[in-house]
Formats: C-alpha cells, sequence, structure tokens
C-alpha cells in the first residue's frame, strides 16, 4: 500500500495522518452502513482468478464481525449467486454502484470492495495525470466493455454529501488511482501527492470524504496467494486483525506495506503461514 488516495484531503489531513482512523468504516447506527462486495472469477475463461469470490466472503465476515455492518446491508455481486441481478456484469456493477450512494446522507459509512482483474487505457479527455484510464474488468468486460476510473468517479465520488464517508478497497490490478481522486498519500514521505485532472475538470465530492485503499500502483499488477485470496485483501484483514480496528491510516499503510516487503524477501519467510500463502513474489505496493 503506497499510498492514502483521498478525495478531500484538506490541509489538515495533507499534513497529518494520524488524524483520521481506520474506524472511520464504522460511522452511524447500523442502518447508516453500506456495502457493495464484487468478485469476479470470469469463470471458464482463460484468464480465471480463483480466488475471488474467497476474498468476498471473507470481507463480508470482516465488516460484520469487526466494523459491525448488518448483513442485510451487504450486497454481494459473484458468479455465483441467486439472482441474475447479482451476476457481476458491467451493468449490474454500475447499477449497484448507484445503489451504493443512493439517499445517503451524513453519518452514513459506505464500503465498495472489489476483487478481480484491473486494465487501464489510453486517456483521451486529458484527466489523468499519466495518460492513462484506469479500468475495473467485470464478467462480460470481453463483450460490453470495462468500467472507468471516470465512470466509477461519477457514480460513487461526486453523489457523496458532507458527513458521508466512502471506503473504497480495490484488489486488482493497475488500481492505484481507479477512483480519481483528488490526492494521493505517499507514506514514505508523509505527503500528500496532487492528483487533480490536468483537464481541470471536477472530481471531488459533494463535501464527503472519499479513501481509497488499492493494492497496487497504476503501472503495476496485484497477486493473488496460493490460500486463494488477493495478496492485498489478505495482509488488510490480517493487519486489523493484529493491531486492531482503531488504527491510523498512515499506521495501517505502514504495517500493510511492512508485510508485502517481508513477503517479497525470496526464500527469507520466517512465517510458516506466509510460506504457505504466497506462491510468488508480491510486486505491488500498497495504495491508499
Amino acid at each position: 500500500m503506497q499510498n492514502l488516495q483521498n478525495s478531500r484531503a484538506r490541509d489538515e489531513h495533507r499534513r497529518d495522518t494520524s488524524r483520521p482512523t481506520t474506524a472511520g468504516f464504522v460511522s452511524g447506527v447500523r442502518s447508516n452502513k453500506r456495502a457493495l462486495l464484487c468478485g469476479v472469477t470470469y469463470n471458464s475463461k482463460k484468464y480465471i482468478l480463483r480466488g475471488t469470490v474467497n476474498d468476498v466472503m471473507k470481507m463480508k465476515g470482516f465488516l460484520i464481525h469487526s466494523f459491525g455492518f448488518p448483513e442485510e446491508c451487504i450486497r454481494v455481486l459473484t458468479e455465483f449467486e441467486h439472482g441474475e441481478e447479482f451476476i457481476p456484469t458491467k451493468i449490474n456493477i454500475q447499477n449497484c454502484l448507484k445503489w451504493l450512494v443512493d439517499g445517503c446522507k451524513s453519518g452514513d459509512s459506505l464500503v465498495f470492495y472489489f476483487s478481480g482483474h484491473g486494465l487501464r487505457q489510453p486517456d483521451f479527455k486529458d484527466d489523468e495525470q499519466d495518460g492513462f484510464d484506469e479500468t475495473i474488468c467485470p464478467v462480460d468486460f470481453m463483450e460490453k466493455g470495462m468500467i472507468l476510473d471516470n465512470d466509477i468517479n461519477n457514480y460513487i465520488v461526486k453523489p457523496l454529501k458532507q458527513g458521508v464517508t466512502l471506503h473504497a478497497i480495490i484488489d486488482a490490478c493497475h488500481s492505484g488511482t481507479v477512483l480519481d481522486l483528488n490526492h494521493i498519500y505517499k507514506h514514505q514521505s508523509g505527503m500528500w501527492k496532487d492528483n487533480k485532472p490536468p483537464s481541470g475538470v471536477a472530481k471531488g465530492t459533494s463535501g464527503g470524504l472519499a479513501i481509497c485503499l488499492s493494492a497496487c500502483e497504476d503501472n503495476e499488477v496485484a497477486a493473488d496467494t496460493s490460500a486463494m485470496n488477493g495478496a492485498m485483501t489478505y495482509i488488510l484483514m490480517q493487519t486489523v486483525k493484529h493491531h486492531g480496528p482503531n488504527m491510523t491510516y498512515e499506521n495501517l499503510l505502514k504495517k500493510m506495506t511492512e508485510a508485502i516487503h517481508k513477503a517479497n524477501k525470496d526464500r527469507c519467510l520466517t512465517s510458516n503461514v506466509m510460506k504457505k500463502i504466497f506462491r510468488r513474489k508480491i510486486i505491488q505496493h500498497v495504495l491508499a
């Protein structure tokens, strides 16, 4: 996790990441919590992913047991759900993103989780500093197309009203700026980096707060594990389990990055669990 990406990032946030804490996952009363969890396996395709449904099921339990999300307020999309509306097609994901923020009000805590393939493509609108749009891939992306960062921003970032908090957790390749938020936190320097579009188009919220934890930089790929989980998802849950849900974002990023660096030490893993979990070097850096 290399950077903490924040849509609003006021001056005090840019100077001090010790003030917000991961307890922000839980905001308001039970009825004010809502989550959308998407896991895409691309079943029967040559680019199949085998751990995404496990990721979703574990994330669901994580939100329920660690942060008090009511089960009835969590919507799950996988290829194995009952009902066509819960298959992670492009139209279903788009509809559910709209559902996630529909009628949001001050005190609401929202979560968007995606485990699947992520790609990038040339940006033709001059709203990306690196010249590429980042995307997530629905199960039918080869036929219907990908969901661009511009669209995700329009669906779940811009509608956030004052007092609403969104946490997006994206365990996919090329996911660093997939919400197109205005600032990125670089934990190495402790500084916020400006990520505003060169075109000047507005990408911020309507007063709310959006925070994205991404598996890797825009130009990196994310690892999976022999335990049938995304590496970033596994490390996030283990970090919160071991250090508690009231960590600062800065400390969360630090601990997760340390875990990835530890796993990257070729043949030097001291934990038997980590030896079993990671089947290849993790080249990603955790972003937030």
